[in-house]
C-alpha cells in the first residue's frame, strides 16, 4: 500500500469519510487523482468509481489502488463524458476533493448533481477567495493550524502534477449559489482554507 502522505486535501478526507450515507452502495470520487480517498471509500461503500480526466493521474492510481477489487478508476471528464462512461442517476454518493473551483461553479455542481441517484448525497470539500477582514483572519489563522500540523506530519506533500488554480468566487458567493441551487444544502467554513457543502438528493 502507498505511503499516505498530509495536506490541506487529504487533512479533510477523514471528515469526508464521515458523510457516507447509510446503506451507500455505490460512490463516485470526481478529481480522483492518485486514488487515495476512492482507496478510503472502498472500506466503506462496496463499489467505488475513481474519475479524473488527466491519463496521468489515472495511470497513478491504477498502478497504487488498482489491487482493489471494489474500485475502479475511469480516465474521462464528469463536465462532458462523451462516451457515456459515468452513468447518470446512479451514484448514492459523489464526492469531489478541491475539484469544483477547477470549472464554474454552477457547471461543476450541476454535473455532479446529475450523476446523484434520487436520495443521493453529494460531499465537496472546495476552495474559495479571501475577499473580507473575517476571510482574512480566518486565513490567518488557518495557516498558524496548518503550520502545526505539517511539524505533526513531517511535512505538507502530495501526489506531483496536479494542476494548481486558485478559485474565482468568495466563500460568501459559494455559500449564497449554493444554496440557490441546492436547497437544502449545509456549507460550512473550514479552518485550512477549504468549505465543507452536503446535499442530499430528494427521493
Amino acid at each position: 500500500m502507498p505511503e499516505v502522505y498530509w495536506n490541506h486535501n487529504v487533512h479533510y478526507q477523514r471528515l469526508v469519510l464521515t458523510l457516507v450515507p447509510e446503506g451507500c452502495e455505490r460512490a463516485l470520487d470526481v478529481g480522483c487523482g492518485d486514488g487515495l480517498l476512492a482507496s478510503r471509500l472502498a472500506a466503506r461503500v462496496p463499489t467505488v468509481t475513481g474519475v479524473d480526466r488527466s491519463a496521468d493521474a489515472i495511470a497513478m492510481a491504477r498502478r497504487q489502488y488498482g489491487d482493489l477489487d471494489n474500485v475502479t478508476f475511469v480516465e474521462t471528464d464528469y463536465l462532458d463524458d462523451p462516451k457515456g462512461l459515468l452513468p447518470e442517476g446512479k451514484y448514492d454518493l459523489v464526492t469531489a476533493v478541491a475539484v469544483v473551483h477547477h470549472a464554474g461553479f454552477r457547471e461543476a455542481v450541476t454535473a455532479i448533481v446529475r450523476l446523484l441517484a434520487p436520495g443521493g448525497r453529494l460531499v465537496i470539500i472546495g476552495l474559495g477567495k479571501d475577499r473580507t477582514p473575517l476571510d482574512w483572519i480566518v486565513r490567518l489563522a488557518g495557516q498558524a493550524a496548518s503550520h502545526v500540523l505539517k511539524v505533526f506530519h513531517s511535512g505538507k506533500r502530495g501526489p506531483g502534477g496536479v494542476p494548481g488554480m486558485s478559485p474565482v468566487m468568495s466563500w460568501g458567493e459559494i455559500a449564497r449559489e449554493a444554496r440557490r441551487m441546492l436547497p437544502g444544502c449545509r456549507f460550512r467554513r473550514l479552518l485550512l482554507r477549504r468549505y465543507l457543502l452536503t446535499w442530499d438528493k430528494p427521493a
